[in-house]
Formats: structure tokens, C-alpha cells, sequence
């Protein structure tokens, strides 16, 4: 069995061996030397000993050359850096983030063009109304019930309440402040609905009951007294009024409530004087239209309750 051939290197060829070599030792043999390392002869030889069996015969000098340019970082791929180097590895790897990067750009685009074309223009239709609405509607309508109310009181008192809820209804819609506007035209609708209403007030009575009496809160050595009453419209259908409470100052909205008059009136009632027009049904009051409180046709003290 004959030996491998020797292949002689001649000098127009060192430089490409020498690329081998440095490229050898980095990968093969995976040397790595610092500036002014001296090349162990047991590593050159190794590196000898591998060419041969290939069939190469490579000079020390070529040898030490290698490990010198290894040193230098001579022949090694330094990647580009920089602004067009980073875009050139994006587009190169655009397979990869390509599919996810469209999909977050359709989404990005739908979302800016529900906000500029479809959030924005609502958001602008929505304030033009709101202005519109404060600088026109609600004064409008307050200025209407104004004149309603002026025109339908018989009371200087309602009157005097409606140029106040008026003035400032038309001060808060001038500052933008909606919900002091609307307070006003509520407190003016509620004075309104007070004028129209025209009822007659009658000694009810509840299950045989025609008052009671309770002592006041902090002082139990007074007492108070209470006839039980209702209102009732033309037809004689019993209404429902906004009564409110002595004892808690709540306003609840009942058909029956107590009435507190002096305690000879409470008397009466209680013997059922009907000689006297104090029996049960009896008409105490009348509730003009125009007008705002009941003219009472017996003495009255003014409080009601709710409950008892």
C-alpha cells in the first residue's frame, strides 16, 4: 500500500494557506492567542501532523505566521454595524416577524381610523349638541317656564321664586355648569305643577282614626296633635301631594299625611263635632289654582307628618 502524495507548497500559494490555518486553528482546534503569545511548538506540531494527513505540507514559518495573524484578528467576519446594517438584518429576517408586524399594523390602522373617523367625529357632534344645548335649549326653556309662571300666579311669592330660579338657571348655563341649568328648570317646572293644581282638603280619617299626637323631638314634656287628611281634585279623585315630614325633614310623596292644628281643633275632631264641620269628610281647606299653599278653613300650625 503505496503512502499519500506530498503536496509541496509553493510561494504564490502562502497567503491562502495562511487564511487555512488561521481558519484551522480558530474552529478546529478552537486556539485563541493574545497579542505577543508565543505559539507552543506542541500546537504547531499537532497543526503539521493534521496537514500531512491530508496530504499538505505546510512551513513552520506559514505555521507560525497563523497563529500570529490569529493574534491580529486577521481574516475573522466582523459583522457591520450601524443604522443600515440593523435594516438590512430586519428585512432579511422579515419571514419571521413579517406575518405578526401586518397584523399589528391592521389592527393599528383600524384603531386610528375608528378614532379619527369614527370616535373623533362623535366626540365633536357630542360637544357642538352639549353647547348648543347651554347656550340655546336650556335657557330657551327656562326663559318659557318663567313666563308661564308669571303669567298663571295669582302670589307675589311664586313670582319672587321664579325670577330667582330664572337667574340662576341662565348664570349656569352661561358658565357651562349643565346640571345647576337643570336644577333650575326642575325647581321652575315643580313651581309650575304647584300652581296648576286645584284640590279641596278633607278630614279622612284611616281605619276609624282621625288624629293623633306625638311628642316633639327634644322636648317630651310638649305635645303635638294631628288630624289625618287627604286632598281631592275636582272629581273627586284622591290625589297624591309631596308632603314633607316634621320629624325628618324628608319630602315623600303620600295621599294621606297629618296636619297639625291646636289642640281644641284636635279635640273637636276626635268627638266628631260634624255641628262644626270637623267630622270625618269634612272640608277643611281649598287649593286654588294660581295659588301656592291651601286656604285653610280652620286654625292650622303649619307642620305635617308622613307617618304615625
Amino acid at each position: 500500500m503505496g503512502s499519500r502524495p506530498t503536496m509541496t507548497v509553493v510561494p504564490t500559494q502562502d497567503e491562502l494557506l495562511l487564511v487555512d490555518v488561521v481558519d484551522t486553528l480558530r474552529h478546529r482546534f478552537d486556539a485563541h492567542f493574545d497579542p505577543g503569545t508565543t505559539v507552543a511548538p506542541e500546537l504547531l506540531e499537532q497543526i503539521r501532523v493534521f496537514y500531512r494527513r491530508v496530504g499538505m505540507d505546510v512551513p513552520d514559518s506559514v505555521l507560525a505566521a497563523g497563529a500570529v495573524a490569529l493574534t491580529q484578528g486577521r481574516f475573522a467576519y466582523a459583522p457591520p454595524r450601524g443604522p443600515l446594517a440593523a435594516l438590512g438584518r430586519l428585512y432579511v429576517s422579515r419571514r419571521r416577524w413579517g406575518r405578526q408586524a401586518g397584523a399589528v399594523a391592521i389592527v393599528l390602522v383600524l384603531a386610528l381610523g375608528g378614532y379619527f373617523f369614527g370616535y373623533r367625529p362623535y366626540e365633536a357632534a357630542r360637544n357642538a349638541q352639549a353647547a348648543h344645548e347651554l347656550q340655546q335649549v336650556l335657557p330657551a326653556r327656562i326663559d318659557e317656564l318663567y313666563r308661564q309662571i308669571f303669567d298663571e300666579t295669582k302670589v307675589q311669592t311664586a313670582a319672587d321664586q321664579a325670577v330667582q330660579l330664572r337667574d340662576a338657571g341662565r348664570a349656569a348655563a352661561l358658565k357651562g355648569d349643565r346640571g345647576g341649568a337643570e336644577q333650575a328648570i326642575g325647581g321652575l317646572e315643580a313651581l309650575r305643577n304647584k300652581l296648576d293644581q286645584a284640590y279641596t282638603v278633607h278630614i279622612a280619617g284611616e281605619g276609624g282614626k282621625l288624629g293623633f299626637w306625638t311628642f316633639p323631638p327634644n322636648n317630651s314634656e310638649a305635645t303635638n296633635y294631628y288630624i289625618i287628611v287627604d286632598a281631592l281634585d275636582s272629581s273627586g279623585k284622591e290625589l297624591s301631594l309631596p308632603i314633607t315630614s316634621d320629624d325628618t325633614g324628608v319630602t315623600t310623596v303620600v295621599n294621606r299625611w297629618g296636619l297639625r292644628v291646636p289642640q281644641y281643633i284636635y279635640e273637636a275632631v276626635m268627638a266628631g263635632r260634624s255641628d262644626q264641620g270637623l267630622g270625618a269628610n269634612s272640608l277643611i281647606g281649598v287649593k286654588q289654582d294660581g295659588f301656592l299653599d291651601v286656604d285653610y278653613a280652620i286654625p292650622v300650625l303649619g307642620g305635617t307628618l308622613t307617618q304615625w
